[in-house]
């Protein structure tokens, strides 16, 4: 394996192009849609859009991203790039942190500092980490993937062997969204190696009415939740399972129609009561979006559903894990099983309930996923 220090350099005439098609943008002919009815609301993005081509500094946050360790390994024929952040702590623990779609290493930008330097951050030392975040083959600045066959269990593996040339025996893994079911993979292909599982995104078998005969209110409030998500929520993740080059020809080709397609998901699945902005910035969001735009990566991401859900390795359908986990519960997730449900797929050895943040948890919330991240390792440290 080959791992080489890598630096974010955007070349000048791409963000000259991203403005230029930013501002040639064709709009749909459409009305006012403040509670997002029928998808983006069309003036939201117009003026984000327009925020984007005219205000958006890119170069003030590639700065920010390289303040932090970059590299990146060829791995089983695919390039890996990761963030590894080391601590200052002797004792830290080894934790592989893995995003999801449509988000990125840009999510941890928050929470490097205080998991890696608590004592830094007002923490306790003995909860320290040394961190590595990959971009998932595919993704950002992975790049894009060039064959078939990258599904989650494979890029599992990818990271298993990234950990053991990394020096690390004994580590953790943690992860929402794709994440978690990378996470739940390492559990199985390292086990061995593996202390603990962490998860952000906590998914179950999609029938718990048919499981509990004493099904509780909560969890027909999970169920109802997962039903709208189904109903309203998931024809992205239909198309990009199906037809993921089809639609990223749109997505590679008009940041506006990326940018669209990715909001989408951060407003519908974060915690406010109708304005996105109270969980993020607009840089926060652009940031992210940014990401998949400069890297052309939209169509392979994509990609990682078509492959999952083909080969059978989306999170629900990956054999129970005996690996110790952790569940993080945010109130406005996807999926948001009772303990008793998700100890049906995982060993359940932590379980927590939290009062705010969805989806982009380390992003929208850092310190409650500190915290959380903290006392499940702390328990098996």
């Amino acid at each position: 394996m080959r791992i080489e220090p890598f630096t974010i350099a955007v070349p000048d005439e791409d963000i000259v192009d991203l403005r230029a098609r930013l501002r040639a943008t064709r709009w749909p002919q459409t009305w006012a849609d403040p509670s997002w009815a029928y998808g983006v609301d069309t003036q939201f993005l117009r003026d984000l859009c327009s925020y984007w081509a005219d205000d958006y500094e890119w170069r003030h946050h590639e700065q920010v991203l390289n303040t932090f360790a970059q590299f990146r390994a060829e791995i089983d024929g695919t390039n890996v790039h990761f963030l590894h952040i080391q601590s200052p702590e002797p004792d830290a623990v080894p934790l592989v942190m893995t995003h999801g779609w449509p988000g990125s290493v840009v999510e941890f930008t928050k929470v490097i500092g205080p998991l890696t330097d608590p004592r830094a951050h007002d923490g306790d030392p003995r909860d320290a980490f040394h961190l590595v975040c990959p971009s998932i083959p595919g993704f950002g600045f992975s790049g894009p993937t060039t064959e078939p066959g990258w599904d989650t269990r494979r890029v599992a593996a990818a990271l298993a062997e990234l950990m053991t040339q990394l020096g690390y025996d004994r580590y953790g893994a943690q992860g929402g969204d794709w994440g978690a079911s990378i996470a739940i993979w390492l559990g199985h292909v390292d086990p061995e190696h593996v202390v603990g599982v962490h998860l952000n995104t906590v998914a179950t078998e999609p029938n718990a009415h048919e499981t509990f005969p004493d099904i509780t209110p909560d969890e027909e409030s999970a169920l109802a939740r997962l039903g709208r998500y189904m109903a309203e929520g998931a024809g992205y993740r239909a198309i990009q399972a199906t037809r993921p080059n089809t639609v990223g020809v749109a997505l590679d080709d008009s940041p506006a129609g990326l940018c669209a397609w990715i909001v989408d998901k951060f407003f519908d699945w974060s915690d406010h009561d109708g304005d996105v902005f109270d969980s993020f910035t607009r840089d926060e969001i652009l940031t992210d979006v940014s990401v998949y735009w400069f890297t052309r990566t939209a169509t392979s991401a994509a990609r990682l559903y078509y492959e999952a859900a083909h080969s059978g390795t989306i999170a629900y359908k990956i054999p129970r894990l005996e690996v110790p986990t952790g569940c993080a519960i945010y109130p406005a997730e996807i999926a948001t099983p009772s303990r008793r449900w998700a100890e049906r797929r995982y060993n359940v050895v932590h379980y927590e309930r939290l009062d705010h943040g969805g989806h982009f948890a380390a992003y929208e919330v850092p310190e409650l996923f500190v915290d959380n991240v903290r006392s499940f390792y702390r328990e098996l440290r």
